[in-house]
């Protein structure tokens, strides 16, 4: 027997709840980026990855590795050094560990950037990193301490939608 399940349109509406916007994106943070990579090839499929990586503009560095499975963008990060201590969280130094570190959220416009940028002003959220790449992304990420993960908030521009376009898909 063939089910399917028939989805609700979706309800999206920055401003109205951090949650009630385009959840496109689960990411994870780990001390071993190879080894990360591996796990999630032998066990979940998920096979190849496009790399970013880069100097932290506090001076460390850091790896993302994406790739698109079942309409979801999986994010793995590897961080190290001055500004990475936000994707080291949880993470032990002396044994290989991968953890959830935030659900991404794709934001459409800059309404709604301003919006969401209000909603966590007055719900008195605390941003732990927040990004501006002229030409590719803006990204803040905001404690989410009663979900035990982050929440990242992401609005493109021309690059960013590229580099995530063309990420594999598995």
């Amino acid at each position: 027997m063939n089910m399917t399940l028939t989805r609700p349109p979706l309800a999206l509406g920055a401003g109205a709840g951090l949650a009630r916007n385009e959840l496109f994106q689960i990411a994870y943070s780990t001390n071993d980026m190879e080894k990360a990579r591996a796990l999630l090839g032998e066990k979940y499929g998920l096979k190849e990855f496009r790399r970013l990586e880069g100097q932290m503009p506090e001076g460390g560095s850091v790896q993302m590795d994406i790739a698109w499975s079942a309409g979801i963008l999986y994010e793995l990060i590897c961080a190290k050094g001055a500004g990475g201590e936000v994707f080291q969280t949880g993470l032990p130094h002396d044994s290989f560990a991968m953890r959830l570190h935030h659900l991404g959220y794709f934001v459409p416009d800059a309404a709604s950037w301003d919006a969401i940028r209000a909603e966590i002003a007055r719900d008195c959220r605390r941003i732990v990193r927040d990004s501006n790449n002229p030409g590719f992304l803006k990204a803040i990420i905001v404690e989410a301490p009663e979900l035990g993960h982050y929440l990242e908030y992401i609005l493109c521009e021309p690059g960013g939608l590229a580099f995530f376009e063309t990420a594999p898909v598995n």
